[in-house]
């Protein structure tokens, strides 16, 4: 059933359309400048992976600052440490006892 303007009003029809045809609420726009044939070369990765422009460049900038954020590495580090650990069977105390071993040398 179509939802006429009036129903909506103006001043929320930009909040109805990205809540109704996107989903997600973007919070602010960035506006960039680029090559024309390089932005050609861009929408048409975009549609061969099933997405729109915009999609894949927040994905692009996402990895971006995924690749550089030193805490995110770190945390990812310590998980992987914790489930090889878990895998050995690696009990706490036994971190306790290795530690304890390495400050007496």
């Amino acid at each position: 059933m179509p939802i006429s303007l009036t129903e909506i009003g103006k001043s929320n029809l930009d909040s109805f359309l990205m809540i109704y045809i996107g989903g997600n609420m973007m919070a602010t726009q960035m506006i960039i400048r680029i090559d024309p044939k390089l932005k050609d070369r861009l929408n048409k990765f975009a549609r061969l992976e099933g997405k729109t422009t915009s999609q894949l460049v927040r994905e692009l900038i996402e990895n971006y600052i995924k690749e550089r954020d030193i805490a995110a590495y770190i945390d990812d580090l310590w998980d992987r440490i914790g489930e090889k650990l878990k895998a050995k069977r690696v009990k706490p105390s036994d971190i306790d006892d290795a530690i304890e071993a390495v400050r007496k040398k």
